[in-house]
């Protein structure tokens, strides 16, 4: 009897077999064919043969990315296989995870890789893992010597644990120091460096908020930290061997500072958010030291009580609000009894600054002294805001500075170098009280614009701020309205909206060839960016979009050959964006932060399928949804479009322009002269 038409044969090799050929039934369920691959598959991992176990973890771990096969392998109990064989210690042997070319350290790898992308799927709770899994994978991190895939994937586990389990970041806690981890960010594999700053941020961000401070990990301690030689060595460590290391800092390195970044500024919440006591003599006793450093010198025993009587004119001298009672002008949250431990530290570790600048007001006409008192309030605040201190970290963002990782007190050292900035300021704008807003709004503008410079150390810091005067700032803002600003003359706007739809069009066309460029696209649910990504770009005659997986980041264009999967852009109903993506109403997209919901995107096309995007960043964002709606005879609506067209268009204008430089331009076109009584002027040539 002939084969019937739906069952093909397919020859399949396995290590250590001869060939055969396997009868596939294409009318069984896609279900029930998964079902038969993850048994094999669990069968085979659980061989004698090590060959034969070897190729089925290799299988395994690229399987295990797809959620589909994840749920049946789960389902048949094989995440327990995998720990238990890692418990076991089935994999190591004398030296075995020291050389990856060791069929031991090979099969290890790929068993953490598995079992790391089938977690990842959020399908089984992290709490059942085991204590002996914990410390086997703890026992990898802690080893000498042990193979970089192995230790990667180590680390990655182990801050997955702590990310998603509040039990087992205790376990992980006991196991793991701060102190094991510095020793990998001193070797030169970047990768490695990275997970393990990634898994200290996690240790950071999951313990409890009475034991951070206490987590050795801070770089920049509070006024009431000690700075330990930990501290010291780990900021120490992290400059030298990180950002000043001989390697550029990759995209998820950088993230991964910025984190440490933002959580060690954090550390500065709780006196940021903390009011002042008016009746708490220890901290009246602050200002008291303020007041006496700034007035009375070291030696003067008999002052105190002498100038009793004129502390109100002192207070006032020092620029408090309230000269009565300065203690109620640190009751306002933020900045809180923050601002003041800034003050202390500026009149004590900077003792001839502050007093510079305390004198040098005291000593102006009232009109023109800066209140110091005010100022360091206020300045606080902005930093504060600047910095976001207590905000989480978004993800997707690598807006570290270098310079902060320079110096043990760099918050309060950032303040110091700030405040004098203020003073200059003040005095360039020969600003009275009034001004006192206006002042602020430059100061903000000139330390915003310097960040920006990404200056590599305080000192680089102070060379920017000295190049940014008030003079230079308006300067500045001079030329950037004068480059954004267009006349506003009505021949002016009728020809800017002659000249719109053509530079539309010319903004569509950039947007489809960098569509037809293609991007790389970071696969969702996986935090970890170097491991899986995707690709997509659209055919040169705009009729297919081609995309496919990738094993890493690629380094230019891929090409079409190499993408497996298409769609007709006939076939694509409609492009949505943020809360309306399918991925982004999943359960596991819960967890995602606003910066996800605001890169995400889907493609939705027939027969109700879609296709699901989350862009590395914003501009990427914005051309792809312009291009896909440009693919769809739709408006152009991102952010960056409206950018791109002021631009475009402003430039445009002014080369056409140009000769009617310095001619003014009426405010409406010159009136038609009067029709001539007879035309008998003219001249007839025939």
């Amino acid at each position: 009897m002939p084969p019937h038409s739906d069952i093909v044969k397919v020859a399949i090799e396995w290590p250590g077999a001869n060939a055969q050929l396997i009868e596939i039934d294409q009318k069984k369920p896609l279900s029930s064919i998964i079902r038969e691959v993850s048994r094999q598959l669990l069968d085979r991992i659980q061989s004698h043969g090590i060959d034969a176990r070897l190729e089925a973890l290799k299988e395994l771990a690229k399987l295990s990315a797809d959620p589909t096969f994840a749920t049946e392998f789960i389902n048949m109990e094989g995440i327990g296989t995998l720990a238990r064989l890692v418990e076991s210690g089935t994999h190591e042997s004398h030296y075995g995870l020291v050389q990856t070319d060791k069929p031991c350290c090979r099969m290890l790898a790929f068993t953490l890789t598995a079992f790391l992308e089938l977690m990842d799927h959020g399908i089984v709770s992290w709490d059942l893992i085991s204590l002996s899994f914990i410390k086997q994978i703890a026992g990898y991190v802690n080893q000498p010597m042990v193979d970089v895939s192995i230790l990667q994937r180590s680390l990655a586990i182990l801050e997955s644990m702590v990310l998603n389990s509040h039990s087992l970041y205790h376990r992980v806690a006991q196991d793991i120091t701060v102190g094991q981890l510095i020793g990998h960010l001193q070797v030169s594999n970047q990768e490695i460096q990275t997970y393990a700053i990634a898994l200290i941020n996690a240790l950071f961000l999951k313990a409890p908020e009475d034991r951070r401070q206490a987590h050795c990990i801070c770089l920049f301690p509070s006024q009431e930290m000690a700075s330990t030689l930990a501290q010291k060595h780990l900021r120490s460590i992290i400059l030298n061997h990180v950002i000043r290391g001989n390697r550029p800092i990759k995209a998820e390195m950088a993230h991964q500072l910025y984190v440490l970044q933002v959580l060690t500024f954090n550390l500065l919440e709780e006196r940021m958010m903390t009011k002042m006591d008016p009746s708490d003599q220890a901290q009246r006793d602050i200002i008291f030291e303020l007041r006496r450093i700034a007035f009375d010198g070291e030696n003067d025993p008999s002052g105190t009580e002498k100038r009793k009587a004129m502390y109100t004119k002192d207070y006032k001298m020092l620029g408090f609000t309230n000269h009565v009672n300065p203690a109620m002008d640190f009751t306002q949250t933020p900045p809180g009894m923050l601002a003041l431990d800034n003050m202390l530290y500026l009149a004590k570790l900077h003792q001839d600054t502050y007093i510079r600048i305390v004198l040098e007001n005291s000593s102006r006409e009232d009109k023109h002294e800066c209140p110091f008192g005010r100022c360091a309030i206020e300045l606080t605040r902005m930093l504060c805001e600047i910095l976001q201190v207590g905000e989480l970290p978004n993800e997707g963002c690598n807006d570290y500075h270098p310079m902060f990782f320079t110096h043990d007190r760099a918050w309060e050292e950032f303040f110091c170098v700030c405040i004098q900035l203020l003073n200059k300021t003040w005095k360039e704008m020969r600003a009275t009280a009034e001004d006192f807003n206006k002042v602020m709004q430059v100061v903000r503008e000139q330390i915003t614009r310097a960040l920006a410079m990404k200056p590599s150390s305080l000192d680089h810091l102070k060379g920017k701020l000295r190049g940014l005067s008030y003079s230079e700032i308006l300067r500045l803002r001079q030329s950037e309205r004068m480059s954004q600003d267009d006349f506003q003359s009505p021949p002016i706007i009728e020809l800017r909206e002659r000249i719109q739809p053509e530079i539309l069009e010319l903004i569509k066309q950039q947007r489809l060839n960098r569509l037809c460029e293609g991007s790389c696209f970071r696969k969702l649910g996986n935090r970890r960016r170097q491991e899986k990504f995707w690709f997509c770009r659209l055919s040169l005659n705009h009729k297919v979009l081609h995309y496919g997986d990738l094993d890493e980041s690629p380094q230019g264009e891929v090409p079409l050959e190499l993408l497996t999967d298409k769609i007709p852009v006939s076939d694509i109903k409609s492009v949505v964006t943020g809360k309306d993506c399918p991925h982004m109403k999943e359960k596991s997209a819960l967890k995602q932060n606003k910066e996800v919901l605001e890169l995400a995107f889907s493609v939705l096309y027939d027969p109700d399928e879609n296709l699901n995007f989350v862009a590395p960043n914003k501009y990427e964002y914005c051309v792809w949804t312009d291009g896909l709606c440009a693919l769809l005879g739709r408006e152009m609506g991102s952010d960056l479009t409206r950018s791109d067209l002021d631009t475009l268009i402003s430039m445009e204008m002014k080369l056409r322009l140009l000769d009617l430089e310095n001619i003014a331009i009426p405010e409406a076109p010159p009136p038609v002269p009067k029709e001539p009584s007879t035309y008998n002027f003219t001249y007839n040539y025939g």
